[in-house]
């Protein structure tokens, strides 16, 4: 299909893509769609080339992130468990009428919840209500001996002043204060932020992320850490988590996933984030095993003022042909560090450790279950990438599986929001390829470029840390899929196939994504803030030389890109600005980039992408159900393990609730 591509690509497009459409002609992908979301299976390519050891290996690892599940739950409100518990308990032994309108309502809310791993949506972090009366959940909890709790669930569920956002962006309020998140209690975010002030290092430049795994309360009077460990919060589960590491670690494939595995085991029994620490640096330096993983409290994004973290697990298999490209870009990394159009002060002299590949999710759990990123770029320690460099993932069977569920509708949004034939066609023969390598240009070289000056904290930007750093690392990506040497190294098949991404991405980021938003709420997730961001500035900014063109036709509106090559200029101005603003922690300066450009979305296009997006009857989220690793048994030893690919969403979150719900 994609032949002509040079050699990193073509290993990909051929050996890669083609085999596995051919593999997956009668596999369904798509295998349930309710409110706004639609929940799909992905295939795992090379499962069956694993050995036994590499497949127990995976094994452990994907039940160590299972463990998980309930901390997650927990972190996003105090009140999700209970909630869960009661849901699946009505699931599991109502007898009443369960063809009626009410119930299936119920139903419906009940995949909702189990979605968002709570009462929040997932994405828009509002708070998710049923559409069946309060009244007949009533009913449903009386009928199996859970009416006592109604009183004290059922404001939680269905008023709307209780805990309305997961995360709270308001500008007025106390964030941390009007946030649902479990993170703090008794304190305010003033308390917070003079607690953090008092204890950190200015000086130090290889500092622990502080309050990255507690809890912040108040006691007594007195403000408290209280950490996520083995005899802390979520100890039941944690232990569980260790048990499998450990176990994992006997059939690991080298030296260097064993030490990291201990490492993360011993942080998880001590809380100690100078562990943590030694446990990504040695994670690092894993860069020839096929099997790798992701476990612990990791990302920021949830926390109002990005500090805590929530936890999540991920355990994958490298695609060996597939990675060639990312390979390529990996090597390449300094050249790409030694032109970035940024002040030279905020490039980093020399680049290391980078490595990137492409891998097939094999488990998906925590904070990345059902919703998963198609990219990731860890360790997030600023002084850690500096030093020892990170790793970056591309996950192509995630993606290869929203492309082949889409091809399973007739309509599609490409055909509805792009201004022209030629614009679609060009999407169309390098959309989905130029969207994965500016996934490898994001993940892989856009954060880690860059550097803090001395004595800038990580946490400077606070709550517009995450989004100005998303908008860093995808400009990083739009800046360079257009430069030659992308050509040159064989990534990009020619000269022209960026400008695929370059229209794809402001049509998206100033206009379709909001069909996510509800209408009158203001757009506050970071990485829709992100695209927000750079889709708009760049169009305020090119508005008088026409380089990005609004018009009009039969009534709707589309975003068009007139000059391809001033709009690169545009990526590396914003790509310059946003770099100096997170070398030197201007918080007012983000402040005002986000506050300008990344939350009010304009009424009338708001209302009609909304109606147009409907027309089309396609869901705008998407999630996923993982296969079942299985041991085969045989005179009581392991002989094997097999992927059964399930395709019951709801069995699927009911036995992971009977099997790992640990936590009360």
């Amino acid at each position: 299909m994609l032949a002509w591509i040079g050699t990193a690509a073509a290993l990909f497009s051929c050996s890669g893509k083609a085999q596995q459409e051919a593999e997956n002609e009668s596999f369904r992908y798509l295998i349930d769609e309710f409110a706004d979301l639609k929940v799909m299976r992905y295939r795992v390519p090379g499962w069956e080339s694993l050995t036994l050891k590499q497949k127990a290996y995976v094994y452990h690892l994907a039940e160590a992130a299972k463990w998980g599940r309930d901390i997650t739950w927990d972190q996003y409100c105090k009140w999700n468990l209970p909630i869960r518990h009661v849901v699946e308990k009505i699931l599991d032994t109502y007898e009443g009428d369960r063809d009626c309108a009410e119930f299936q309502q119920f139903v419906v809310y009940a995949k909702r919840l189990f979605f968002s791993n709570g009462i929040h949506h997932h994405y828009a972090e509002d708070k998710i209500f049923p559409e069946c009366s309060e009244a007949y959940f009533r009913s449903l909890m009386e009928a199996v001996g859970e009416g006592d709790r109604a009183a004290e669930l059922l404001p939680v569920i269905y008023d709307p002043a209780i805990y309305p956002q997961r995360r709270s962006t308001s500008p007025d309020g106390d964030i941390v204060a009007l946030s649902a998140v479990n993170f703090y209690d008794g304190v305010n975010r003033a308390e917070v932020e003079r607690y953090y002030a008092s204890i950190l290092d200015p000086a130090d430049d290889t500092p622990i992320s502080y309050g990255l795994n507690t809890k912040l309360v108040k006691e007594d009077g007195k403000i408290v850490e209280k950490p996520w460990k083995v005899d802390g919060i979520y100890s039941d589960a944690i232990v569980k988590i260790c048990e499998e590491l450990e176990k994992a670690a006997e059939v690991a494939e080298n030296d260097i996933q064993k030490r990291a595995l201990a490492l993360l085991v011993e942080y998880y029994r001590t809380g100690d984030l100078k562990l943590w620490d030694d446990f990504n640096i040695e994670w690092v330096k894993d860069t020839l095993g096929t099997v790798d993983f992701i476990n612990g409290f990791i990302e920021d994004y949830d926390d109002p003022l990005g500090r805590k973290a929530t936890w999540e697990g991920y355990v994958n298999i490298k695609d060996s042909a597939a990675s060639a490209r990312t390979e390529i870009l990996s090597a390449n990394a300094q050249w790409f560090e030694d032109h970035s159009p940024v002040d030279p002060r905020f490039r980093k002299k020399e680049v290391k450790g980078i490595s990137a590949k492409v891998v097939n999710a094999v488990t998906l759990a925590g904070a990345t279950y059902p919703s998963t990123p198609i990219g990731i770029n860890l360790p997030n320690a600023d002084w850690i990438r500096r030093d020892h460099g990170s790793k970056s993932v591309t996950i192509a069977n995630i993606t290869h599986a929203y492309d082949l569920a889409a091809q399973e509708s007739p309509k599609s949004v490409l055909g509805e929001f792009a201004w022209s034939q030629e614009e679609i066609d060009l999407c169309k023969k390098y959309g989905d390829y130029t969207d994965e390598v500016h996934t490898d240009l994001h993940e892989c070289l856009g954060h880690g470029s860059g550097q803090l000056l001395p004595g800038v904290s990580s946490t400077a930007l606070g709550e517009y840390q995450s989004a100005l750093e998303e908008a860093r690392a995808d400009l990083f990506g739009l800046y360079y899929i257009a430069d030659p040497k992308m050509v040159e190294l064989g990534i990009i098949p020619d000269a022209e196939a960026y400008k695929a991404q370059y229209s794809s991405y402001i049509r998206n980021g100033i206009f379709t994504q909001f069909t996510r938003v509800e209408l009158g709420r203001p757009n506050t997730e970071a990485h829709m803030q992100n695209r927000k961001l750079i889709a708009e500035w760049c169009y305020e900014q090119g508005k008088d030389a026409g380089v990005i063109e609004k018009k009009t036709r039969d009534g709707k509106t589309y975003f068009v890109v007139n000059d391809f090559e001033a709009l690169r200029g545009l990526f590396g101005k914003l790509l310059a600005e946003i770099q100096r603003i997170k070398s030197e922690g201007d918080y007012a300066a983000g402040k005002k980039l986000i506050d300008t450009y990344a939350v009010n979305i304009d009424p009338d296009l708001h209302k009609e992408v909304r109606e147009r997006y409907a027309a089309l009857n396609l869901k705008p989220y998407g999630g996923f159900v993982n296969p079942e690793i299985v041991p085969v048994v045989k005179d009581g030893k392991t002989v094997d393990y097999v992927l059964e690919y399930t395709d019951d969403y709801l069995g699927q979150q009911l036995a992971y609730g009977k099997k790992y719900g640990i936590l009360r």
